[in-house]
């Protein structure tokens, strides 16, 4: 299940601290989730509290899918094809590797981690014109986003491939349904920032981003 990204042109994290790690912060945060989708409230909340925060949401609803590519932020997993026109040896695909770079004939590493498809087609353009190439036409698109990761009461817990606008509902079913003792109403969804790891306790609908790491908890009754 991959979809390909839109074409972007110009003229560490430890799995088990994600999914048990417990930060020390205070009360649950109530967030509206109407004007920019789940992940941006996870984002506000940290911003404004300068530390991890437990965020309850209300009425989540994903940001329309145009809005998300747009802003998109490349990482270790993602998987891009980078065109240089003209150039049938540097145009390949090409997968972010854990330091957060891409590796290129001629011009070698390029950093892409926290830069948007667009950045990136702009930091290579750069490169290239250094030296190697007098007037580089590159163009940047994703082919597969880096995975998301589901633990707990599910049938099939671990890795799987993620696709835009999927909710935490979608990666349950993907990774075999709940177990019987699964708790249903709402789970832990841990999304990692620049400044940290956001955790908060959401609802089923909600929807995820690559990267992420949802928590299935047990129920006691």
């Amino acid at each position: 299940m991959q979809r390909q990204g839109p074409v972007a042109a110009l003229p560490q994290n430890d799995l088990d601290a994600l999914a048990y790690g417990q930060p020390a912060y205070g009360p649950p945060v109530v967030v509206s989730n109407s004007g920019g989708g789940a992940i941006s409230a996870l984002r506000s909340s940290f911003n404004s509290r300068g530390a991890a925060v437990p965020v309850r949401y209300a009425a989540p609803s994903p940001a329309p899918l145009s809005t998300y590519d747009a802003a998109y932020r490349l990482d270790a997993g993602d998987r891009l094809r980078v065109v240089v026109y003209g150039q049938e040896g540097l145009t390949n695909s090409y997968a972010i590797d854990a330091g957060g770079s891409i590796t290129m004939p001629l011009i070698g590493a390029v950093r892409a981690r926290g830069l948007t498809p667009a950045a990136l087609a702009g930091s290579i353009t750069a490169r290239l014109r250094n030296g190697f190439i007098r007037e580089p036409s590159v163009a940047v698109e994703i082919e597969a986003y880096r995975p998301f990761f589901i633990l707990g009461e599910v049938a099939a817990p671990g890795q799987y491939p993620y696709v835009p606008n999927m909710s935490v509902e979608a990666a349950v079913a993907i990774a075999g349904g709940f177990l019987p003792r699964a708790r249903r109403d709402e789970v832990m969804l841990s999304h990692p920032t620049e400044q940290g790891i956001v955790r908060a306790a959401v609802p089923l609908g909600t929807p995820i981003d690559p990267g992420d790491t949802i928590q299935i908890g047990e129920r006691w009754f």
